[in-house]
Parts: structure tokens; C-alpha cells; sequence
């Protein structure tokens, strides 16, 4: 790839775009203009204003402006604010970890499956941990699915297992372990103060200890999950934003498919 493009959406841009030295653009090209919002815990007022433009400053951002504030209930402020960043970053260096599959759509991963596994794909998930939403995981397991994209439940070649919300570890493994399942599904969405982190490796080190982690497939998916940080933690890959259950089928069929061969 070329470190330079022209910028042909807006003519009356007669610069080239740097690859190499990327910033924000707001009003005009390379300014660096950049939106934040934020609430401080203080009462609406010329001093509240001061002090958002002072962290704005103390960002690394300079002519820092407030277009909008609205004091809250009890002495906090919301603002929304502006401000100019000088730094870039070199596009061209980024490399950002991926999950390793062709993507697929619902009817070429079950030919897949017929064609090269034979079987259905046994798939078990859950909202693990203390966690209780379920909109990720009925996202990816249900036969509505989501953003018309349809789930697992109405692939032919998926038999699937939701246990909902709230399951420990230890059911989620007794599920897998009862159904002899090819794969574990774990959705995680409450992510304050990391407490996704602990109950994920949790799940790792039971499935070792049982001698089972070898055996079978670990997915995680989640707002704040990427496929860097699942792997990192032991898992065989992360769904994060803007991913739907034919990601998760296609690297499943390709994941155990890949397996089988080389067992």
C-alpha cells in the first residue's frame, strides 16, 4: 500500500493525505479537531468551565472550547467541548490481531460443515459470571439473531445450548462435559473494574485442570473484548464490536475442521 492518497471526497482539499502521520480532521484537513465529552463532579459555573478547559489543556489538546454544558443532579456537570490535538500516529505501522477465518454466510458454512465435518457443530453459551445481560449472547445463539443476521439456532449444521445469564463456570463446563460439546461460547458485558478478566481466566485454568482445554473450542465476545485480548488470556478467539454469529459459525466450521485434520 502507497503511504499517500488523494483525498477525493472533498475537492477543495488540494493536499495529500500522510499515512504516516494521521490526525484528526474537524473543520478543515489536518487540524486535529477532535470532540470530547465528559462530567466533572463539581456545580455548573465560570469556575466548572475553567476546569474543563484546563484537563482539556492538560490532554495534550490545545484551544480547548466549550460549545455545551448541563449541570446534573447533585453538583456534577456534563460538558461537551473541543479541542485541537498536534500528535499523529503512523497508520502504516498498525497491525491489529484478527480472528484467522474466511467469513461465511449461513448457507456456505452449513455446506462446510455437511461437506467436511459430517456432524453438527455442538455449541454451548452463556453469559458467564455474575454477569446478567443476555443481548450478546442471544445475539449469536438465537434463531432471530441480530441486525438481520440469523443466529446459530437456525444454522442446519449447529446444534446449540444458551444457558442464559448468570452461569458459573463450573455449569457452563458440566454443560460442555454432558453434551459433548465442540465449543464454548462465553459473553461477557459487565466489564467494570476488569471483573470480565478474572471470571475468563477462571474458565482457562478449569478447563485445564480438567484436561479438557485441548479438547475443546473457547470463544468470548463482548463490547470490550477483542481477539488480542482473548487470546492473551488463553481463549482460541475474541468477538467484540460489529461482529455477528456467521463470524463466529464461520471460524467454528474452520477452527474444528482444522483440528480433526490434524488429529
Amino acid at each position: 500500500m502507497s503511504d499517500t492518497i488523494s483525498n477525493i471526497e472533498k475537492p477543495e482539499i488540494d493536499q495529500i493525505v500522510d499515512l504516516t502521520q494521521v490526525r484528526p480532521y474537524g473543520d478543515t484537513f489536518n487540524d486535529g479537531k477532535t470532540q470530547l465529552s465528559f462530567t466533572l463532579p463539581v456545580p455548573a459555573g465560570d469556575e466548572a468551565t475553567e476546569a474543563a478547559k484546563q484537563l482539556i489543556r492538560k490532554m495534550g489538546f490545545d484551544d480547548p472550547q466549550i460549545v455545551y454544558h448541563k449541570e446534573l443532579a447533585g453538583d456534577f456537570t456534563f460538558f461537551v467541548c473541543y479541542g485541537s490535538f498536534k500528535g499523529s500516529v503512523d497508520f502504516t505501522s498498525i497491525h491489529v490481531p484478527k480472528v484467522s477465518a474466511t467469513k461465511w454466510d449461513m448457507e456456505t458454512t452449513d455446506a462446510f460443515v455437511k461437506e467436511k465435518i459430517g456432524r453438527k457443530i455442538v455449541v454451548v453459551g452463556a453469559s458467564t459470571g455474575t454477569d446478567a445481560h443476555t443481548v450478546g449472547i442471544d445475539a449469536i445463539m438465537n434463531m432471530k439473531g441480530f441486525a438481520g443476521r440469523f443466529g446459530l439456532e437456525r444454522y442446519e449444521m449447529f446444534e446449540t445450548i444458551n444457558m442464559g445469564s448468570q452461569v458459573s463456570n463450573e455449569e457452563l463446563i458440566a454443560k460442555g462435559i454432558e453434551v459433548n460439546a465442540d465449543a464454548l461460547l462465553v459473553s461477557q458485558t459487565v466489564t467494570q473494574k476488569d471483573v470480565h478478566i478474572a471470571n475468563m481466566i477462571e474458565l482457562v485454568e478449569m478447563l485445564e485442570a480438567e484436561g479438557l482445554r485441548d479438547k475443546i473450542i473457547i470463544t468470548c465476545g463482548g463490547p470490550r473484548i477483542s481477539h488480542e485480548l482473548a487470546k492473551e488470556l488463553g481463549y482460541d478467539a475474541g468477538f467484540g464490536m460489529n461482529t455477528y454469529a456467521d463470524d463466529v459459525a464461520s471460524f467454528l466450521a474452520q477452527e474444528l475442521q482444522r483440528r480433526i485434520e490434524e488429529e
